[in-house]
Parts: C-alpha cells; sequence; structure tokens
C-alpha cells in the first residue's frame, strides 16, 4: 500500500503557487491573532454555508449563525439537518486524524446522521456523478472501495510531499474514488481542511470551502479535466489558487474592519451582550470597546434601553 502513488505532475506554477501561501500564511497569522476569537465563528459558519451551498442546501449564513446558537429557522428539515451535523463535526474535527481510516468513518456518520442508510459506511453499490445532461464521472465499483481507500491512506501516511500538494491530491482522489453512498463531496473538502490544519492550525479557521464555492463551476471543471496524462495537476493548481485568494480575501476583511463597526454587528446578533462581552466576542479590549461605545452612543448609532442591570442595546440603523 505504501507504493501506491496518485498521478499528479508538479510544474514551477505549482511550485510559486506553494510558495505564496506560504507567505500570506506569515502574514495572516500576525494580522489576525487579535481577532481571533471572533473570525473562528464567522469563518466556521462561512465554511459550513459553503460546503453545503456546494451540495445544493440553501440555508444563509445569518440562518446557520441562528441554528448554532439553538434558536429555531424557518427552513426545509433536510437542510437544517444538514448544518446541524456539519455544526457537530466541525466541533468534533480537532479530535480526529485525518490519517486515521477510523477517523473518517466517525466524521461521516456525524456528517450524515439521518440523512443516509448507513451513515460512516462504505456503499455498497455503483455510484456515479452526473453533470447537466449526462453521468460525467463513473466510480470505481464497491467491491473495490476498501482496497482503494487504504491504498490511499497508506499514501497519505507515507508521502513526503508538501501538505498543500498532498491535501488536494488526497480530496481529488477521495471524489474519483467516491467511496460513501453520499456526503463525498463534503467528507473530500472537511478532509483536505484536516490535512492542512494539522500543517498549519489557521487552516481550522480559514473559510476556503466559500471560495470554492463562489467558483463552484472551476471546482467541478478542475475536477472533471483532472485523470488524463497529468493526472490531478489541473485540481491542484485550482486548490491552491483558491487558497490563496482566500488568505488574501480575509487579509484584506481582517484589516477594513473597524471596532465600531465590529460592536454594531455584535450586537445586532445579540443585543443582551455586555461591553465585556462583545469586548471577547470580538477580540479587543474591554476599555477599547468602552470608548468606541460611547462614540457610537454620541453619534446616535447605539443606545441603551432599560436599566443598568437587565436591560439592552438598541442598534440605530441609519436612514
Amino acid at each position: 500500500m505504501k507504493d501506491y502513488q496518485p498521478p499528479y505532475t508538479l510544474n514551477s506554477a505549482i511550485l510559486k503557487r506553494v510558495a505564496d501561501i506560504c507567505e500570506l500564511l506569515g502574514r495572516f497569522s500576525e494580522s489576525r491573532r487579535v481577532q481571533e476569537i471572533r473570525l473562528r465563528r464567522i469563518n466556521r459558519i462561512r465554511t459550513i454555508q459553503g460546503s453545503l451551498a456546494i451540495e445544493g442546501n440553501t440555508l444563509t449564513e445569518d440562518q446557520i449563525s441562528t441554528i448554532l446558537d439553538g434558536k429555531p429557522v424557518i427552513a426545509p428539515m433536510r437542510e437544517v439537518q444538514e448544518v446541524r451535523n456539519a455544526l457537530s463535526v466541525y466541533d468534533q474535527c480537532a479530535e480526529w486524524s485525518p490519517l486515521k481510516e477510523k477517523d473518517l468513518f466517525k466524521a461521516h456518520k456525524l456528517l450524515m446522521f439521518g440523512l443516509v442508510d448507513s451513515p460512516g459506511t462504505y456503499r455498497k453499490r455503483g455510484a456515479g456523478v452526473m453533470g447537466v445532461k449526462e453521468m460525467v464521472h463513473i466510480a470505481p465499483p464497491a467491491a473495490n472501495v476498501p482496497h482503494l481507500m487504504k491504498e490511499l491512506f497508506g499514501w497519505l501516511k507515507s508521502t513526503e510531499e508538501h501538505p498543500l500538494i498532498v491535501a488536494a491530491v488526497f480530496h481529488y482522489e477521495f471524489e474519483f474514488i467516491h467511496p460513501f453512498e453520499d456526503g463525498n463531496g463534503r467528507m473530500g473538502r472537511l478532509w483536505q481542511m484536516m490535512i492542512l490544519r494539522d500543517w498549519n492550525p489557521l487552516f481550522a479557521n480559514i473559510p476556503v470551502e466559500s471560495i470554492v464555492y463562489a467558483n463552484q463551476q472551476g471546482y467541478y471543471k478542475a475536477i472533471n479535466v483532472s485523470g488524463g496524462d497529468d493526472g490531478c495537476t489541473p485540481f491542484i493548481e485550482f486548490m491552491l489558487d483558491v487558497i490563496t485568494e482566500t488568505l488574501v480575501k480575509t487579509q484584506v476583511k481582517t484589516r477594513v474592519k473597524k471596532t465600531p463597526e465590529m460592536i454594531l454587528q455584535a450586537l445586532k446578533k445579540n443585543s443582551e451582550l455586555t461591553l465585556a462581552e462583545v469586548a471577547v466576542a470580538i477580540g479587543k479590549s474591554t476599555s477599547a470597546v468602552e470608548r468606541a461605545a460611547r462614540k457610537l452612543v454620541k453619534s446616535g448609532r447605539l443606545k441603551y434601553v432599560g436599566p443598568q442591570k437587565g436591560g439592552h442595546w438598541e442598534v440605530i440603523e441609519s436612514k
């Protein structure tokens, strides 16, 4: 099994992308450290919304945030279940290793709970991927799946390739094998994130999925054009481009978001937060939040309603 080698070709463009991402990660680590608590929640919601939207789930980031807070939403029950399952998976995935096949089963069982008959087990029948008008991929026979997955995990454990490349290759090979009855896209993207997370913990909170969703046609095209003489090289290139774009966009959002706007956003979601709780939520000091809140009150954008204990904040929308 350790002799298995997925087909792909490294080129100068791929190596440059890897170097660029490593440089961006260094900058990203410094720029987001003070906002880590706030970004962890926001980016997890973006990740889940993006991954599920690729599979047809229509719930918005606000609806997913509401579910995360334990509140009801009006939406199709299956889509709500998909979100709840995904939230549970991302809560527990820190306990799993991307090198362990048994953890793959655990993740799938949780991700597809209540959605398929036998979550957490490889498929027992044939499978394929439909395009708009025709079948674009026929997966290997079900009888071959256990052996193919063991080969893939054997390669994952033994390869000395850069993790950015390893994660993309595993993702593509996983989709090619299509080992589960359903949920293969979600699982492939989750496992890519876990491989990257073990290399650099920042990837646990970087919303790559939202950029993949924005480039959904490119994602499917990269999968479909891979598999020729260059193996999954086109897919590697696509994923490295997506990661680069995600890092750039997330850095920009981190830089331009000012403390007053962060306070207003936090209080819109929960008007009963104290300023100390807002400070924790947005990763700022309590004194900085109190100063900004006083300015917001003075400018008429924020006011406190009710007694000092038991009252709440009210955000004043500009007309």
